[in-house]
């Protein structure tokens, strides 16, 4: 089971964190300080999988963004590799060949999409056609309640 997942840039932003087990806030700011930097001093061509702690650590690094999973000693590294890639193809599928902007402005979404695809740790739906009609449903419900706010009452 995974306990956490992280999207980081380059320069040791945090763009996204999400929690699949109880950490206080200060647990949370170590393993977040102590990770980045891990993470980022790894010479390209090392492997991706890194023992930390009682951890097991898998990231991958899409253009400008790291993505970065903790995960239990028994879980399958390689598993979490396409756990990761297959949440690159769902923001790839609705943004359009995702990029840090794109997270950015849009962390709504990204957690949307990964609230869609993993549920407690574990994924929830493998099927991206799955995931994007979920997505596609949400927008429409949004333009449709900003539509109807945006009317004036009589």
């Amino acid at each position: 089971m995974m306990q956490f997942l992280f999207l980081f840039s380059r320069q040791g932003k945090l763009r996204l964190q999400k929690w699949f087990t109880p950490f206080t806030d200060r647990e949370k700011k170590k393993v977040i300080r102590d990770m980045m930097p891990l993470v980022l001093a790894r010479p390209p061509r090392s492997s991706n999988v890194i023992q930390w702690q009682d951890l097991k650590v898998v990231y991958r690094r899409y253009a400008s963004l790291y993505f970065c999973v903790g995960m239990e000693e028994q879980d399958n590294e390689l598993l979490s590799l396409e756990v990761l890639h297959r949440y690159v193809e769902l923001l790839d599928k609705y943004f359009g060949n995702v990029c840090e902007l794109d997270i950015i402005f849009n962390f709504e979404k990204a957690y949307f999409i990964l609230d869609e695809f993993l549920m407690g740790g574990e994924v929830l739906e493998t099927s991206k056609d799955a995931v994007a009609v979920c997505m596609e449903a949400t927008d429409t419900l949004q333009e449709t309640m900003e539509e109807y706010l945006s009317k004036p009452a009589y």
